[in-house]
């Protein structure tokens, strides 16, 4: 492998997905990496605080002994063959640990010492996360945001890639945004969220076209919370607006929160799948009882009961239909005309979903002329 100079290009990484191997320990690396990372640590998270003790009790040499001393032997030779392993892989990475000092430079001596080139990125973690920072910023004051907004069940998500340029939120967010938007899946740390979001709008950024369109969302995506340069632009950016009837509606949150989810949870506890996924349901329900008021929670919850017991008995998913809409109707659209009402910028157009897309293929294509 050809000898590559280590890097302070922090934009060509992150534009060009280069595979990066974060040398860092377990627990730094699940408070936030990068997308294109994978963690090989040099140490264990206890072999870091031992370490880190000795640092602090008897200097950098005694520490520097102690770290030799605990990855030495066949536990050295398993991580050099991780290692080795990774960079064989991808020979256009780079590797780094926290602020890019001793324990990647240890890490490249020792790929080195077994005939392995590689380089490292100047700074490591840390700056690497500094651009990611500064660049969010940047491309939010760049770029021209759209929001694409719409009632519950619109199909905000199914337009996005159909449209010139667009970022999907709760995609890197893993959650649909709503009360019952939970994933099996865990969502990402805030930091994984705003690297992998920074990121994306670093790419829009490059090209002469500047508009992006981007979710109409709140504060929050599930737990995690928007930025709040990107939330402060959204909040006065024009938007196009989604307008479906609610039959249409209907099927999107059927597909979406009965259909998937349902095959999601079926294909993680197998015969359990059908009451968890009714349990999950019903919790988020609960959570929104204050808002819906006792009344109208106990019917909505009563007509979920009701159709996941129809469903179990083979009668189709006219039931979910039921509480479906009357939980649009009664609770989400007054929400969203209430939210509309507050908002500062524009309507751009509005119609389904086929029409926004022909309207905004067109708007790119005249913005090119």
């Amino acid at each position: 492998m050809s000898a590559r100079a280590d890097t302070d290009d922090y934009r060509a990484l992150f534009l060009a997905d280069v595979p990066l191997l974060d040398t860092r320990a377990p627990a730094e690396f699940e408070r936030g990496a990068f997308p294109t990372a994978r963690n090989l640590p040099l140490m264990t998270d206890d072999e870091r605080a031992a370490v880190g003790t000795c640092y602090k009790q008897r200097g950098q040499a005694a520490a520097i002994a102690l770290g030799h001393e605990l990855v030495a032997g066949a536990v050295r030779e398993q991580r050099l063959a991780a290692w080795a392993a990774f960079a064989r892989a991808h020979p256009d990475g780079y590797l780094y640990c926290f602020r890019g000092g001793l324990r990647s430079e240890i890490v490249q001596r020792w790929l080195a010492d077994a005939g392995i080139a590689y380089p490292r990125v100047t700074g490591g973690y840390k700056a690497l996360r500094r651009f990611l920072i500064d660049s969010l910023a940047t491309s939010v004051a760049g770029l021209d945001i759209v929001m694409v907004s719409g009632r519950t069940g619109s199909g905000k998500t199914r337009l996005l890639p159909r449209l010139p340029r667009s970022v999907d939120l709760e995609g890197l967010a893993r959650h649909r945004g709503s009360t019952f938007g939970r994933l099996l899946e865990p969502q990402p740390t805030q930091i994984d969220f705003e690297n992998a979001l920074s990121v994306a709008l670093l790419r829009h950024a490059q090209g002469d076209r500047r508009t992006v369109y981007v979710e109409d969302e709140g504060r929050n995506i599930g737990r995690l919370y928007l930025p709040p340069d990107l939330r402060e632009r959204m909040a006065v950016a024009p938007r196009i607006e989604l307008d479906h009837p609610l039959a249409d509606r209907v099927e999107v949150v059927l597909e979406d929160y009965v259909i998937d989810l349902g095959e999601r949870f079926r294909a993680a506890v197998g015969d359990d799948g059908p009451a968890r996924h009714r349990d999950r349901l019903q919790g988020d329900l609960a959570r929104a009882r204050k808002r819906l008021g006792g009344e109208r929670y106990r019917a909505v919850s009563a007509l979920m009961d009701e159709a996941f017991a129809a469903q179990a008995r083979g009668e189709g998913l006219d039931g979910h239909r039921a509480w479906i809409a009357r939980l649009l109707h009664e609770y989400y659209d007054p929400m969203y005309d209430y939210q509309a009402a507050q908002r500062d910028g524009p309507v751009l157009a509005r119609g389904r979903r086929d029409e926004l897309a022909a309207w905004a293929e067109a708007r790119d294509v005249e913005a090119v002329e």
